[in-house]
């Protein structure tokens, strides 16, 4: 069979611009994947995704935690493919690139930068909540000035983290993922105890095969409970984001990517199956589909089931896990821009090392500082708001992840018929996945116009909508205006297909 190959891996410039500077070597496969895992968030996705999946399609919200994987699995296959031969920072931006031109890749690196600008105001809302729900103080947790002040301060200092290098951040990343899922360990072992041992409440069922049928729900109910889903396993893409600076840069970070995404599916329908059992699906009480606790359905469900000090537990867990996962989304962010710039696509000091760190200083407080301007001013608008630009996140995530998967197919389409494998893993599954994603994008669109989707709504247009589209049409703006300023990036002369891959030998 044949296998794809590049001569330029590991090449310099023929322009003279040397690699991008950063640490080469640090992650290994362990590494990388639990950076994979932690970008997830595992513990707060679940926290906060579970229960609007079960309002939105009640028992059959196991099913939807399947099917969302196999897109996420068909894109995982892109990324390594691409990665095999372009382990370049840049992932989606380099590779749209070289597959699509200078303005599809543009809009690619510009929605990672989207999605993690607006995950840091969720992250840094939630950090500053749970904080406050902790250690007991109510008031504090009302309190937007309160809730934004702590929030800031956990971002800046996860900021802090990614500044100072991988080697850290892997270290501590690896500690809080164990916690994570020891906590969903723990739950799930205590809900399906419950159930089966019948101590559960008269809300809860036995689990069944039937769960796991996605087709029993009407198609709107289908297309917003995957979209959700789809949400929950974003994030593990990070891993590819920092191969440059991975061991064996062209084959780990894909690896880790297949097993992160494995044991992200294993994980996450575990937990739904055993909450679902134990909770069940009604609007009431710890009913998973009660609108009172659908943001927070561990907080709910733990203290009848495993008590105060569990429950303090999951709190902490909750916290450290969204904490932890703002510093893995701040490193794909960071590293992108930097790869941007690099290339001329984005101002040149994005492109600034730290010569003691060996890290993307300025592009990471960059997106620290961007991403909270944007949570204090959408929560000085309306806490409405907030709720419905993180809902618009996953538009984003369908879009790249999409575009990232056609790249692919485009970029081999002549190696994939010289052989089975590159046919199958570097064109067919990533078309599959590709269409899977881009049909989810346009049809979460068409549901999200709907003045009833979200919280609020302008001129008849649902705010998700007008948020998640509008944030990519400022990107097409801002690429105008850089073209008109540095039109070199656009017209192929810094980065073609046979652009050498910036980065260094080891």
């Amino acid at each position: 069979m044949a296998e794809i190959t590049s001569e330029h891996v590991h090449a310099v410039d023929p322009d003279g611009v040397e690699d991008k500077g950063l640490r080469s070597g640090t992650l290994g496969l362990m590494g990388a994947t639990v950076l994979g895992l932690a970008s997830t968030a595992p513990v707060y996705s679940l926290a906060a995704t579970i229960g609007l999946v079960v309002a939105a399609v009640g028992v059959y919200a196991p099913a939807f935690m399947l099917i969302a994987f196999i897109p996420m699995l068909l894109t995982a296959f892109a990324y390594r493919e691409l990665n095999s031969i372009i382990p370049d920072c840049g992932t989606v931006f380099t590779w749209g690139t070289k597959a699509f031109g200078g303005h599809i890749g543009w809009m690619g690196g510009w929605a990672v930068a989207v999605t993690g600008i607006i995950f840091l105001g969720s992250a840094a809302q939630v950090t500053g909540t749970y904080l406050f729900d902790l250690i007991g103080n109510e008031t504090l947790a009302e309190s937007d000035l309160a809730v934004a002040a702590v929030g800031c301060v956990f971002i800046i200092l996860m900021a802090y983290v990614a500044y100072r290098g991988l080697e850290i951040a892997v270290w501590m990343q690896t500690v809080l993922v164990a916690l994570q899922y020891l906590a969903l360990a723990m739950l799930s072992i205590a809900c399906l105890y419950a159930v089966f041992n019948g101590n559960a409440g008269e809300g809860s069922m036995m689990p069944e095969w039937n769960w796991l049928n996605p087709f029993n729900v009407d198609f709107s109910s289908f297309v917003q409970a995957f979209l959700l889903c789809l949400f929950i396993y974003w994030g593990w893409d990070a891993i590819l984001a920092v191969n440059e600076e991975t061991k064996d840069p062209e084959k780990t970070p894909g690896r880790a990517a297949l097993i992160a995404t494995v044991v992200l599916l294993v994980g996450y329908t575990v937990v739904t199956i055993s909450t679902v059992s134990y909770a069940g699906v009604g609007d009431e009480g710890i009913g998973l589909a009660n609108p009172e606790i659908q943001d927070d359905i561990f907080n709910a469900i733990s203290l009848p089931l495993i008590g105060q000090g569990g429950t303090a537990f999951i709190l902490l867990v909750t916290l450290i896990s969204t904490a932890a996962s703002a510093q893995t989304t701040i490193l794909p962010t960071a590293r992108g821009t930097l790869a941007m710039a690099v290339y001329k696509a984005l101002p040149s000091r994005f492109a600034q090392v730290s010569p003691k760190y060996m890290t993307p200083g300025f592009s990471t407080f960059v997106t620290c500082a961007i991403g909270l301007s944007f949570y204090v001013l959408m929560t000085i608008l309306s806490d409405n708001m907030l709720e419905d630009t993180i809902s618009s996140i996953s538009l984003a995530i369908a879009f790249y992840y999409a575009l990232t998967a056609f790249a692919c197919a485009f970029y081999f389409r002549k190696e994939a018929f010289t052989g089975l494998r590159p046919f199958i893993f570097a064109f067919f599954l990533p078309i599959i996945g590709g269409i899977m994603l881009a049909l989810t994008f346009i049809f979460s669109a068409i549901e999200m116009w709907s003045p009833d989707y979200g919280s609020t709504s302008l001129m008849g247009v649902g705010s998700v909508f007008i948020i998640g589209v509008g944030s990519l049409l400022v990107g097409v703006v801002l690429m105008l205006l850089w073209q008109l300023r540095a039109p070199a990036f656009f017209r192929g002369e810094t980065l073609t297909k046979d652009t050498p891959v910036l980065v260094p030998d080891e």
